[in-house]
């Protein structure tokens, strides 16, 4: 049984790793810490996991963590990159949430994060957790990065794309909308109901965060740099990713056997049959990525349509899904979840 912590319990991924690890077959909660509701039992926070999780929040230390074989960060970013050395020294995997160590350049990420990287030795040895592309170094990792929400439903759509070389990759286009829990459980302005419903806005244009990690993900799998424009959106939903994708094609290729061969062993990735538009809420609740793949009037554009939900496959469920990796579980353990619907 492998005996899991959670620094950060009280966020919208810190709860939904709680309802995943709950019902885990092969994973015992060890202790959740937050700061501000110590000695608070979780299921009064959270009468979703009344029955299920039975142990208070604990204030985060070292002790609290200490007999764990796993610590998931459901931080703010800036937090586990302070903290994460002192567990591996102790022998406890990590698996950061947050973004500290998503972008091996420490210039770029402390760029785009606007502050000093605490540990950037530990850059190095991190793997990026995306399954589908890195498995085989997850499974060997004591640090891994989870993916951005963003990061995961673009790579995933245009990856097959990029490998086989069928694009012009100078000149990709992501269009992405996200619910607003995509912004984490804080009190601002705009994420009130009275702002965000009956309302979508573009924001970030001029750059947004996930830009560099997906630039570093795509530039890996073409070989080299690729120019990117990502403009990210806010929709009046509460979960859920619809990332709309544009390439000019350079090559000539069956574009549907070429995502179905390439997904065809992905237990989480859902190639849709030709013509499809997936939607939202066909994966609100699983750790499920869908995918269709356009080529409208048969012109040289082709159109990919990719949608997750962004508190499951774009954090929680894939860090489960990563954890089920290293630990040589099977890899959709405690998250095989048939999504909600309606």
């Amino acid at each position: 049984m492998i005996k899991a912590g959670i620094v950060g319990g009280t966020g919208y991924t810190g709860v939904e790793l709680l309802r995943l690890l709950a019902k885990h077959p092969d994973v015992r909660l060890q202790a959740i810490t937050s700061r501000s509701e110590a000695g608070m039992k979780v299921s009064d926070m959270f009468p979703s996991l009344r029955g299920r999780v039975d142990i208070e929040f604990v204030a985060p230390s070292a002790d609290a963590l200490s007999g764990c074989d796993v610590v998931f960060f459901a931080t703010p970013n800036g937090i586990a990159m302070k903290e994460a050395k002192a567990l591996l020294d102790a022998g406890i995997r990590v698996i950061d949430l947050a973004a500290d160590f998503r972008i091996r350049d420490v210039g770029v990420w402390e760029k785009w994060y606007g502050m000093r990287h605490a540990c950037p030795e530990l850059l190095e040895d991190a793997v990026y957790g995306l399954p589908e592309v890195n498995r085989e170094k997850i499974a060997k990792a004591n640090l891994v990065a989870n993916p951005g929400c963003y990061p995961t439903a673009v790579q995933l759509g245009f990856l097959p794309l990029v490998e086989a070389g069928l694009v012009d990759t100078d000149h990709l286009i992501a269009d992405a909308k996200s619910g607003v829990s995509g912004a984490g459980k804080k009190a601002e302005t705009g994420f009130l109901f009275s702002e965000a419903s009956d309302n979508f806005k573009a924001y970030g244009v001029a750059g947004h965060r996930h830009l560099p990690e997906i630039r570093q993900g795509l530039s890996i799998a073409a070989g080299k740099q690729v120019g990117l424009t990502f403009v990210p959106h806010l929709t009046p939903l509460i979960r859920g990713i619809h990332a709309t994708l544009y390439a000019r094609l350079t090559g000539d290729a069956d574009l549907q056997q070429l995502y179905e061969k390439r997904y065809g062993g992905e237990c989480f990735v859902d190639v849709m049959p030709a013509g499809s538009h997936p939607e939202t809420r066909s994966v609100r609740g699983g750790n499920v990525c869908r995918i269709a793949v356009h080529r409208p009037q048969d012109s040289g554009t082709v159109v990919v349509l990719s949608v997750i939900d962004n508190l499951v496959k774009g954090a929680a469920g894939q860090a489960v899904q990563n954890m089920n990796i290293m630990f040589g579980l099977q890899e959709a353990s405690g998250i095989d979840i048939v999504p909600l619907l309606p």
